[in-house]
């Protein structure tokens, strides 16, 4: 969590916030790459919160990077995707707003680096496990059907 997230946290509790995000849909010879997330132990694609004075295009690039070892590239935007509520374990309660890009590795190696991350992993996307909410099936749902650009 970075100190941001922090200090609101520290002013607001539990509570509904709106927060920022950005992730990657990794694509590679027609399988997404996933992660399996280690908050909740749920399927989802790699991402994260932007920090201020970051781009989402940034976001996602250093999120994705951290979180899986890969470098990669934001080939286009997918959407963007608001109307979602998510709970964490903790009990926090955020209004996600995440900008989900489709992306190209570009360099790195596939690693768990770091305790956000229990597994990796690239599947078909015909096959893809239940992810860990809506806003990230929603996001499946796009990328499978080809589209670019959504709102939501």
């Amino acid at each position: 969590m970075s100190n941001y997230i922090g200090w609101i946290r520290s002013q607001v509790g539990n509570s509904l916030i709106q927060l920022n995000f950005a992730a990657a849909c990794v694509v590679t010879d027609g399988k997404v790459l996933l992660q399996r997330r280690g908050d909740d132990g749920a399927w989802g694609f790699p991402g994260g919160a932007i920090e201020l004075g970051e781009s989402a295009a940034e976001a996602a690039v250093r999120e994705t990077e951290e979180e899986t070892g890969l470098q990669v590239c934001v080939d286009t935007l997918l959407g963007v995707y608001t109307k979602y509520r998510h709970a964490y374990p903790n009990g926090d309660a955020v209004q996600p707003i995440t900008v989900f890009f489709r992306c190209s590795v570009v360099g790195g190696q596939l690693d768990v680096k770091d305790a956000e991350t229990l597994e990796l992993q690239y599947f078909p996307l015909s096959q893809v496990p239940p992810l860990t909410n809506s806003q990230h099936q929603d996001a499946l749902s796009d990328l499978r059907l080809g589209r670019h650009s959504v709102f939501r």
